[in-house]
């Protein structure tokens, strides 16, 4: 059985507070990309540092993004389809354009990095203006998966059934990466998820891997963000 778009619609907007599987990591994405273009966009790129820096944020944000469809296609989707068959059917088909964009990027990327110094601006303002239009199908992507997906799982899940399989997903990304997500999730949530998220974090976590977390993402949090997380979390 399928739900129509209005049945969507409706449960999307529901007042009902439901587990959110998408919400963290898509302010993460967002922050990411949007970050990563300004940077591109400010590089000096007769400054060998500085252009070298820049061009690896832009290899680590696209194995970031390459690597989350990876975990809503293992995940996610599966979930989806097992419920209602057809409903992941257009945010796949556009992850397949997700991986081709990714590796499209990928290559002008390493072309701007063998470019000599005379001709790395140019190089560097067309894969700015690629970076962006791509930023921009993945933004209203993002958008449906929150607002579609979101209505069929709701739907058709509990919280509890949710929370499964958020933990599965979790559980399968290695340290190294979490760390990164965790970077560009925690400073851009609102103070009400960040501190439920390390709450929730610290009551499952070993001790030693809670403080990363905090210390990776408290230089990356205004004092009074930081004081409101203290608080919050009593720390």
């Amino acid at each position: 059985m399928k739900i129509d778009e209005k049945e969507m619609r409706e449960v999307a907007t529901s007042a009902t507070p439901r587990l959110d599987m998408y919400a963290g990591i898509h302010k993460a994405l967002r922050a990411l990309m949007a970050d990563t273009l300004l940077a591109v966009g400010r590089m000096d790129c007769a400054d060998d540092l500085e252009f070298a820096q820049v061009t690896q944020r832009v290899v680590e944000m696209l194995d970031v993004l390459r690597s989350h469809l990876a975990h809503e296609k293992r995940f996610v989707h599966p979930a989806i389809e097992a419920r209602v068959p057809g409903a992941s059917q257009r945010v796949a088909t556009e992850h397949v354009e997700h991986e081709r964009h990714i590796a499209q990027l990928a290559q002008a990327l390493e072309a701007l990095r063998a470019q000599p110094v005379s001709s790395r601006a140019a190089a560097a303002h067309s894969l700015y203006q690629s970076l962006a239009v791509f930023m921009a199908e993945n933004f209203e992507h993002m958008h449906v998966e929150e607002t579609q997906h979101n209505a069929v799982l709701w739907e058709r899940f509990t919280d509890d059934e949710l929370a499964a399989i958020q933990n599965e997903l979790v559980a399968s990304i290695p340290p190294q990466e979490m760390m990164y997500v965790m970077r560009w999730m925690l400073p851009y949530m609102n103070p009400a998820e960040r501190a439920g998220m390390l709450a929730e974090m610290r009551a499952h976590a070993p001790a030693p891997a809670f403080k990363a977390v905090i210390d990776t993402a408290r230089p990356h949090l205004t004092a009074g963000e930081w004081d409101k997380l203290a608080k919050a979390l009593g720390l």
